[in-house]
C-alpha cells in the first residue's frame, strides 16, 4: 500500500448508529472483493430454480447489492427485479445487469409484485439497516413473500445464525485489494444474539486514500425460527448445507422454501410447470 496505514482502533469519525445501507466506497469494496460468494452461489441456485421447474419468469432479489446474481439470472433467461436499501448498490446494479430493473427500498417493506421466485443470498435478511428489523418483521416478510409466488414457486435464501459470532471474543481481519484497504472487527452478543461488524475502508481516489467507517448490526436467527416462521407463512421447506458445490461459511444456513397449489400440496416441480413450463 504504499505506507498508507489502517489504525487497529477502528475509530469511527462521525459515525451514526445505524446506517441505511452500504455507502458509495464500501459498495465498491464489496464488489471488487466479496463478490464471489454470489458467484460461486450462482449455478448451485440456478439448478434448483431448474428443478423445480421454474425455467423463466420474474425473480425477485431482495438485497440485490452490485447486480451479479442479477446479471446471472437474466444471462439464464429470468427477469429480475432487485431491491435494496443502498443507493450505491442500486446504482451500481443498473450498470452491472442492465436487462434487470432495481428499486431502493427496505427489504421488510417493498413492494413485492407476483413473481415465480425470490431469492436473498449472503445473509441479507439479518441486517438491521431498517431499524424496524426484528423477528416479528422478518415472520411477515415471510408471509408477503408467500402471497407474492404464482403457485409452486419457491424463495431460496440463506440467513447467518449465532454461531457467526467469533469465539474467543472480537475478530479483526484485514481485507485487501488493487484500489482498496479494509478492516473489519467483528463482534456479537450470544445472548441477544446480534453481531457487530465495525468496518474501516480506504478507497484509492486519485493520488489519495479516502477513509469511511461503517458499522452494520446483524440479528441472527436459530435455524429452528426460520423453519417455524416459514411453515407459519404455508412454506413446505428444506434445509440446505450449500448452493450446489458451494459450500456456506460456518453459521450461515440456506432454504428452499416452495409454495404449493391453492387447496392441495402438489409436488412443487408440477405446480411451478403448469405456471411456465421448462424445455
Amino acid at each position: 500500500m504504499g505506507g498508507i496505514a489502517l489504525t487497529c482502533e477502528l475509530t469511527a469519525i462521525g459515525m451514526m448508529t445505524h446506517m441505511k445501507g452500504y455507502g458509495a466506497d464500501l459498495a465498491y469494496v464489496h464488489d471488487a472483493g466479496f463478490s464471489d460468494y454470489c458467484r460461486k452461489a450462482a449455478p448451485g441456485i440456478l439448478r434448483l430454480l431448474k428443478r423445480d421447474g421454474i425455467c423463466n419468469g420474474l425473480v425477485i432479489d431482495l438485497g440485490c447489492g452490485s447486480g451479479r446474481w442479477a446479471r446471472a439470472l437474466n444471462q439464464a433467461g429470468y427477469e429480475v427485479l432487485g431491491i435494496d436499501q443502498s443507493p450505491a448498490f442500486v446504482r451500481m446494479a443498473r450498470r452491472i445487469a442492465p436487462q434487470s430493473r432495481f428499486v431502493k427500498a427496505s427489504l421488510l417493506r417493498a413492494s413485492l409484485p407476483a413473481c415465480h421466485a425470490v431469492t436473498s443470498i449472503g445473509e441479507c435478511l439479518n441486517y438491521s439497516f431498517d431499524r424496524r428489523a426484528s423477528r416479528a418483521e422478518l415472520a411477515r416478510l415471510f408471509a408477503r413473500i408467500h402471497r407474492a409466488l404464482l403457485p409452486g414457486g419457491v424463495f431460496i435464501f440463506d440467513v447467518a445464525g449465532p454461531r457467526r459470532i467469533p469465539e474467543g471474543g472480537p475478530r479483526r481481519q484485514w481485507h485487501q485489494g488493487k484500489e482498496w484497504v479494509m478492516l473489519v472487527e467483528t463482534t456479537g452478543d450470544p445472548k441477544r444474539k446480534t453481531l457487530r461488524r465495525k468496518i474501516a475502508c480506504l478507497r484509492k481516489r486519485g493520488r489519495l486514500y479516502r477513509r469511511s467507517d461503517e458499522i452494520h448490526r446483524l440479528n441472527l436467527y436459530e435455524q429452528s425460527e426460520i423453519l417455524e416462521m416459514l411453515t407459519h407463512a404455508g412454506f413446505r421447506v428444506r434445509r440446505l448445507t450449500g448452493y450446489g458445490r458451494f459450500g456456506l461459511p460456518q453459521g450461515i444456513t440456506a432454504f428452499l422454501a416452495t409454495k404449493g397449489r391453492e387447496g392441495s400440496w402438489v409436488r412443487p416441480h408440477q405446480a411451478s410447470r403448469q405456471v411456465i413450463g421448462c424445455g
